[in-house]
């Protein structure tokens, strides 16, 4: 079966069906409830067989490159990415298709908001390399 990495972005995507404030700004309640419905997928995702893994991510990071045979890594915090190319989390599913792995993710997209309005968040669906499917 394929695995598929649903990529959260902090703000990520083509343009926002509905824009939204950032989730610090967010009544207590709200995030209560955001928090919850991602729980419930992963309850149901545990459910059915197909969570390989699911995590979030806070918005610090470090870049790390490579410094030379006999250096240490070189590293920085900046230049900053832009907020929307900051990955939020992810889930790793293994799914029967590619359908599946879309439908999963449009159910991710409908989580609760402010005033429990569902996000419309994009989801980026990307296909595990070493499981994508060959034409030879």
């Amino acid at each position: 079966m394929p695995k598929y990495l649903l990529l959260k972005h902090y703000r990520g995507g083509p343009e926002a069906h509905r824009p939204f404030a950032p989730m610090d700004q967010w009544a207590p309640e709200d995030v209560e409830a955001h928090f919850a419905f991602l729980g419930h997928v992963r309850a149901l995702l545990e459910k059915n067989g197909e969570l390989v893994d699911v995590q979030a991510l806070t918005s610090a990071q470090t870049w790390v490159r490579y410094g030379g045979p006999d250096a240490a890594p070189v590293t920085t915090d900046g230049s900053l990415p832009e907020t929307s190319d900051l990955v939020a989390g992810w889930y790793l599913v293994d799914v029967e298709s590619r359908e599946r792995a879309l439908e999963i993710a449009a159910y991710i997209s409908s989580e609760p908001g402010p005033g429990g309005t569902p996000l419309h968040e994009w989801i980026d669906v990307r296909e595990v390399m070493s499981d994508a499917h060959s034409d030879d």
